[in-house]
């Protein structure tokens, strides 16, 4: 049994996230057929509005609507799952977990996380069995209000995915789902942000996708220099990295200023050696 972090599914995810790419979920076969995945994957919506008038059932049992969570402050990471799923699922939930441990913020506090089941038939008991399992991993007092377990209705499932890009299908021979990894920041308004394709998320990634996903209300003023000013997004390696023409910026500008800022100094001594000599010289004159 393994007790220490990161867990057993972190290595796993690990190990899936760099010898498996693209990531889809469900078995798969050297001779199955490419029919069996179309409609599988992502398709990106950067900026476009998900629908926040769709219902779902909570973790407790409640009819909520989607818009709640959205309250004009927090952004919110999306991710759309099954509860049952006998592996990816559960690799992207732990290393989201993992990443999240990772950040000083707290969930709930600064941001949201929301995950739906893309099961129909999966209900609010499973969901809450979830939720206790994954918060029991992250284990921070308050967190229980920022991540919420939900289930649905097909419709309104199909709704959120197709606004999202989140593209899957239900092989009816295994009972399974054949989708792809992914985590969806969106806006406080309830837009796109970013996607993160992966099952692997450092802390320091999801800070700086956050930070943007709220517009820049969230973060420190030294984590938005370095985000707007030092790294970019870089989707090959799902994550940010210094950007080489960012740096070159960031260091002209600093060296502008130190230089003014030489100037300005050399300039206040300078006048204040000339004071003093005109002192002198009248002082001699009188």
């Amino acid at each position: 049994m393994c007790i220490h972090r990161p867990t057993c599914f972190v290595v796993l995810a690990t190990l899936i996230g760099v010898f498996s790419t693209p990531l889809v979920a469900g078995p798969t076969f050297a001779d199955e057929k490419i029919d069996a995945l179309e409609g599988v994957g992502i398709t990106e919506h950067l900026d476009q509005q998900i629908p926040l008038d769709l219902t779902f059932v909570d973790d407790e049992g409640n009819e909520i609507v989607l818009g709640q969570y959205f309250n004009n402050e927090k952004p919110i990471i999306v991710t759309l799952n099954y509860y049952r799923c006998p592996m990816l699922c559960s690799l992207t939930l732990n290393g989201l977990t993992a990443g999240l441990e990772e950040m000083d913020w707290t969930l709930g506090d600064e941001f949201e996380v929301v995950t739906l089941s893309i099961n129909p038939d999966e209900k609010h008991p499973l969901a809450k069995k979830n939720k206790e399992g994954y918060l029991g991993h992250y284990n921070r007092e308050g967190a229980a209000k920022g991540w919420h377990f939900l289930t649905g209705e097909q419709r309104n499932i199909t709704k959120l995915a197709d606004s999202l890009g989140f593209g899957y299908v239900f092989d009816p021979n295994t009972g399974e789902f054949h989708h792809t990894a992914s985590i969806i920041f969106i806006t406080p308004d309830g837009r796109i942000s970013k996607y993160m394709n992966d099952v692997q998320f450092k802390g320091q990634d999801l800070r700086f996708a956050l930070i943007e996903a709220s517009e820049g209300r969230i973060g420190s003023a030294l984590d938005k220099f370095l985000l707007f000013n030092c790294f970019q997004y870089d989707p090959d390696s799902n994550s940010y990295t210094p950007v080489a023409w960012k740096l070159m910026r960031t260091g002209g500008v600093l060296m502008l200023v130190v230089l003014g800022c030489g100037l300005a100094v050399l300039g206040l001594t300078s006048s204040e050696r000339l004071k003093k000599s005109q002192n002198k010289s009248d002082g001699t004159n009188s």
